[in-house]
């Protein structure tokens, strides 16, 4: 089964974000192992890079998200996230960052870097979101209705 984490710089504190973060989990378990990792922000960006590093599960495709990364649908998520499988690798890694954003080291090695909008949005709002992408690229891959 495929495994996939999320990196998450910061602690998720509100009840009603921590019950949409374990919906969303529990939903993914249908299609792979899920898990959501969380790192304490760091004094600097290479100090939570270190961290991230450090957990990151060896030979995983990287994703950061990241304003300057490439825009894509959730159809070309799904078409991402299945070629990666495609290509031999059992695990996928998604990175959230630091209220400061991600060390630029880290983002270099990066298997790919990914924007969802120009817009900004609270961290642990976003948490959510991503999750609901990775859930929603999953159940196209699976040809499920969710996504319709």
């Amino acid at each position: 089964m495929f495994d996939l984490t999320l990196l998450c710089v910061g602690k998720l504190k509100e009840k009603f974000y921590l019950d949409a973060c374990a919906e969303y989990q529990k939903r993914l378990g249908a299609f792979c192992t899920c898990r959501v990792l969380e790192l304490p922000e760091g004094r600097t960006r290479a100090e939570e890079a270190d961290a991230l590093r450090a957990k990151t599960p060896k030979g995983a495709w990287v994703c950061v998200f990241t304003p300057e990364g490439k825009k894509c649908s959730s159809p070309q998520l799904a078409e991402t996230l299945a070629a990666v499988k495609t290509a031999g690798k059992s695990a996928a890694c998604f990175v959230i960052g630091g209220s400061e954003g991600i060390d630029e080291a880290f983002k270099r090695a990066a298997d790919f870097r990914l924007s969802v909008s120009d817009m900004t949005f609270p961290h642990h709002l976003f948490r959510v979101m991503a999750l609901e992408q990775l859930y929603r690229a999953e159940s196209i891959q699976a040809g499920t209705k969710y996504h319709k």
